[in-house]
């Protein structure tokens, strides 16, 4: 790919950038508006080749030769060629001037891309014919080299038209890759059945090449999984230096002479034509909505075997016709003198035999086109007599036969008839001899076969631009309009007001339907003179906005390619184009992105947030940096506050958003973290009473503060952070309108914990110090062990919880005897263990109370001594009765394990039912019997069912008569409907109060209620019925320990 020295040609006016965004899509239209600044004119030569090699074998080995090397031309044989002089060739030929030369040709200069002489591997070998050294141009100074093959498998066999041949793809691919020079790169590589279409471009050319796209279709016989790809067709869509789109359509049109056969022919192209469609456009990082399809790209070349043929024409005549040309007897005015000439007369390729038995040598005229002895520059021109006429011009010549030929093409006649390929599709100027069909083996001898087909040129290249496109299109649209116009005269009855006035003005030779001029659709072939498209150079405005140009240089056959019965076809182009430089593009795109990041964030809103100090300092910190809560431990609450100023110059809208990555997480994340804003200057004890809302609004230089409460209570969680499944880490995202966001990271150190521990775990914990003593010796954290010794027979934080909540409740019974103002909530059933029953006191002293008996029991230290006496005894055990009811909850296998509830509910089904004392007396001992199995949990079950029997005989006791009543009335019996003040006499003294006892019965079912889902373990059921059964059983089991003789 080269340079040239045209100015860029951008013919669209700088667009306007629209009010800076933070977005993609402003950047890219941003630097487009600067397209002129980074890019540069290139120069490109394309060579398309086309070449049916119908299935037969060794064709691959033909394909070096004539695609890359160039050879297997014959210019005596090409109309063009044959007259064409070196300097007219554009660099397009390479012509040996001396014959039998052995020394290698010097390379002309590359501007010219012209070189002289054969290389040492193209000399002949010793008795085999030599070809001429003319060849087209070729080797490295091809940018794009695009190959469609057709019937590289023999579609006669009936599986290869379902399925594609990988091992065919790689033999074509390989010859292909050995011919090429050292470094081209393959672009694209796509098989439908037999249809192959190869592109590969240039090191220089391939960096440039970006959203390559491959489509096939195909139009084969239709089946049920649509229409096969025996026929079809692939097309290749490459965009060139972010700038010009180009496209290549590789096809197999349906075969066959007939009428129906050219219908489907037209079928088919419209079907590839409405059915390809490309992945959308990816131009710096904004992708297009829709993907683009034939038509819309800059420069398309459709090339293959279309399989049109010559009609009106009987094929014998055809073929006589040419064969006097390739004999050289059309002329009769040269004597023809039928002797074998030398290689300066004609190729003799080998003998055929005729229907009479005779043999004809097969033979090619081969006339000198070029002067061999005209190198020296001061040459005496010829005589102007003696320049070779127009060969248009000259009966005798090939061209005034191809051109008698080219009226019958079917292909010129659908174009003309708008069936197909009318949409703007040209063709070079057809020189040279039809490709089709001709006796493998042969150079110029047709189709000798009991069928005899007809020559035709069944092999084309075609080309077409965006301003073809627009121009066909306008065509159309005038059509319309001028067909709605005549309409409108002939309803106004002025149709044919001015006839003999405009005579001379309104003829239309289209519409002139006498027999010397047939009208426009008339199926009547027009014979004259072939319109080929010419030699200049078309300037094109891309769909990006620049002026490309493009020439057509050769459009020609490989008539020495004899491997096939089709004759391989090229055509070469040169492309100039705008391309964009990369370097040149990166540096304005740093200077878009630089002044639109300037201009978008002084008119965006700005925060700067600071983490306050822990201290009284008030030490700040950048928030990017983090807040760091330090340790913290279980139901401790930690705080730290932001300060959030405005320092930007509009106001700022911002709030806290929940972190995407919990948005996405399957699993349901512990809430650790709660955050609130506040006003900056606001005392403690305001806080709460001067909540601001979730969204704030400031101000520039107005300053907010916001408070964050790191708060551990999920005992999942808490048994995840003992384990070291999960850590206190988070990122807090405040979001600013219109602005960036800023992350916030969170993160503490967790502080282990005995609640969330299972029982097993707690019973290896050492006597003296408590879980963070042994955590500290074990200079590790996670789980405990069951590798170490056992140290206790039950956890000693159950041992202390259930001796201080008993004590407690004696203290509380002597506090009231003694202090008027303590008073025992008795008609509150469950207290002090129901929540819902405690008495009101202050939210933070009662926290801060938890608090100390929860790191009590951490530190294995009395939890009576901890939390004081100056505190009143109902509050104490209140708070005492939460911690013990937490820690049983906390433990993942309870004190009443899974497997042992199993066996519980196995032997006793009827468990929670009304139950008589005897009843209830074995209940307990097959429980107890049972949790014998398991001594640890035996152990502690026992201490916690002493201890509740102990309080409830606190502080719901009933005297001696009272209580031997309650235990004739059984486990949930009912004593009838009393009043509450009711005393009956027993006739010795004492009185039985049927209110206290059922209190009692009240405060025992509510209390089992309670403990029975704290330390019993089962299954959980979806089912709600099933779930109420299941507590039911589960209160049983502690309610009938609840029934005791007292002391």
């Amino acid at each position: 790919m080269s340079a040239t020295n045209r100015d860029p040609s951008v013919t669209s006016e700088p667009e306007p950038v629209d009010e800076p965004t933070s977005n993609l899509h402003s950047l890219s239209r941003a630097v487009l508006a600067r397209k002129s600044e980074y890019v540069r004119p290139h120069r490109i030569r394309i060579k398309v080749g086309t070449w049916n090699v119908a299935g037969c074998p060794g064709t691959d080995k033909d394909l070096a030769s004539w695609f890359v090397d160039g050879k297997g031309v014959e210019p005596h044989l090409d109309a063009k060629l044959a007259r064409m002089n070196l300097s007219d060739s554009n660099g397009t030929i390479e012509i040996n001037r001396e014959e039998n030369t052995a020394s290698e040709g010097a390379k002309v200069g590359a501007d010219s891309e012209v070189q002289e002489g054969p290389s040492s591997s193209d000399k002949p070998t010793e008795g085999a014919k030599e070809e001429p050294n003319v060849r087209l141009l070729a080797s490295d100074k091809i940018g794009l080299y695009v190959l469609g093959l057709q019937e590289i498998v023999n579609l006669n066999i009936v599986t290869q038209t379902f399925y594609s041949d990988p091992d065919a793809i790689a033999k074509w691919q390989a010859a292909l890759e050995a011919a090429l020079p050292k470094g081209y790169t393959l672009v694209a590589s796509e098989q439908l059945v037999g249809l192959l279409l190869l592109i590969y471009a240039s090191p220089e050319v391939a960096e440039t090449i970006s959203n390559e796209s491959t489509v096939s279709v195909g139009t084969g016989i239709y089946g049920l999984l649509g229409y096969w790809g025996n026929k079809g067709a692939i097309s290749s869509r490459i965009l060139l230096g972010e700038t010009t789109r180009l496209v290549f359509t590789n096809c197999h049109l349906a075969s066959g002479h007939d009428q129906a056969s050219l219908d489907r022919r037209c079928w088919d192209y419209n079907r590839i034509m409405s059915q390809t469609k490309f992945t959308p456009i990816n131009s710096g990082g904004i992708i297009q909505d829709e993907g683009e399809k034939l038509g819309d790209e800059d420069f398309a070349f459709w090339l293959g075997d279309l399989n049109f043929r010559l009609d009106g024409l009987p094929g014998e005549d055809i073929r006589r016709i040419l064969m006097l040309h390739s004999r050289g007897e059309y002329d009769l005015s040269k004597k023809h003198t039928g002797e074998i000439f030398s290689d300066d007369g004609v190729i003799v390729l080998r003998n055929n035999e005729d229907d009479d038995g005779t043999n004809t040598p097969g033979m090619i005229s081969r006339e000198a086109s070029f002067d061999k002895d005209s190198n020296d520059e001061n040459t005496e021109l010829p005589d102007p007599d003696d320049f070779v006429p127009d060969p248009h011009d000259d009966p005798a010549s090939l061209q005034a036969t191809l051109d008698s030929l080219l009226p019958h093409d079917q292909l010129k006649r659908m174009i003309k008839e708008r069936k197909a390929f009318h949409e703007g599709w040209r063709e070079g100027p057809i020189t040279f001899l039809p490709t089709y069909k001709y006796d493998v083996g042969t150079v110029g001898l047709f189709d000798s076969s009991e069928k005899q087909r007809a020559p035709s040129w069944c092999d084309r290249i075609l080309f077409r631009t965006r301003t073809d496109v627009s121009q066909y299109e306008k065509k159309c649209q005038d059509e319309i309009e001028a067909k709605k116009k005549d309409e409108e005269m002939k309803k106004m009855g002025i149709d044919k007001a001015a006839d003999d006035e405009s005579v001379l003005f309104d003829y239309d030779p289209a519409t002139d339907s006498s027999s010397n001029n047939p009208a426009y659709d008339d199926s009547t072939y027009d014979y004259d003179e072939y319109d080929e498209a010419g030699d200049t150079i078309e300037q094109v405005v891309t769909k990006e906005g620049y002026v490309d140009k493009i020439k057509l240089d050769i459009y020609t056959s490989h008539q020495r390619i004899m491997s096939s019965d089709h004759k391989p076809i090229v055509a070469m182009f040169t492309l100039d184009y705008d391309a964009v430089v990369p370097e040149l593009k990166a540096k304005v795109h740093a200077e878009v992105a630089r002044e639109l990041d300037r201009v978008e964030n002084e008119g965006r809103p700005g925060i700067t947030v600071l983490v306050d100090g822990k201290s009284s300092d008030k030490n700040v910190a950048d928030a990017s940096e983090g807040v760091d809560f330090g340790e913290i431990g279980f139901l401790r609450k930690e705080t730290r506050s932001l300060t959030i100023a405005n320092t930007g110059g509009v106001p700022a809208k911002f709030g806290f958003i929940e972190n995407p990555a919990i948005q996405d997480d399957a699993t349901k994340r512990p809430t650790w973290l709660e955050f609130k804003f506040v006003p900056s200057q606001v005392s403690d004890d305001d806080e709460t009473h001067n909540t601001l809302g979730d969204e704030i609004t400031l101000e520039p230089g107005e300053t907010v503060s916001a408070v964050i409460e790191a708060h551990v209570h999920d005992l999942a969680h808490v048994r995840a952070l003992n384990k070291q499944t999960a850590q206190l880490e988070d990122v807090l995202i405040l979001r600013v309108t219109d602005g960036r966001d800023h992350f916030i990271p969170i993160r503490a150190t967790w502080i282990p914990t005995c609640f969330g521990r299972s029982l097993e775990e707690l019973i290896r914990v050492p006597r003296g110090g408590g879980i963070r003593a042994l955590v500290e010796k074990r200079q590790k954290g996670g789980s405990i062990p069951y590798t170490l010794e056992v140290h206790k027979s039950s956890p000693s934080e159950l041992f202390q919880l259930t001796e201080a909540v008993a004590t407690l409740a004696e203290r509380v019974i002597a506090d009231e005897n003694m202090l008027e103002e303590t008073k025992v909530p008795r008609d509150q059933p469950g207290w002090p263990f129901d929540s819902g029953s405690q008495q009101a006191t202050n939210a933070d002293t009662h926290d801060r109370l938890r608090e100390a008996i929860i790191e009590a029991l951490e530190e294995d230290k009395p939890v009576l001594e901890t939390i004081g006496a100056d505190m009143p005894a109902t509050k104490r055990l209140e708070a005492m009765s939460e911690v013990l009811l937490l820690f049983l909850r906390s433990m993942p296998d309870g004190i009443i394990t899974t497997a042992l509830w199993a066996k519980i509910e196995q032997s006793l089904p009827n468990i929670g039912a009304g139950n008589t004392p005897s009843e209830a007396e074995d209940i307990k001992a097959a429980i107890l019997d049972i949790l014998a199995t398991a001594p640890y949990y035996n152990i502690s079950f026992v201490f916690l069912m002493s201890m509740l029997t102990r309080v409830a005989n606190e502080l719901v006791s009933l005297n001696k008569e009272e209580f031997e009543a309650l235990r004739k009335t059984g486990s949930g019996a009912s004593l009838g409907k009393r009043s509450l003040s009711f005393r009956r006499s027993t006739g010795r003294g004492s009185t039985i109060d049927l209110a206290a006892i059922q209190r009692r019965l009240a405060w025992e079912k509510k209390t089992a209620e309670i403990f029975g889902v704290a330390i019993c373990r089962a299954p959980t059921s979806s089912n709600a019925r099933e779930r109420k059964a299941t507590e039911d059983k589960m209160r049983g089991v502690v309610e009938v320990f609840l029934r005791q003789d007292r002391p």
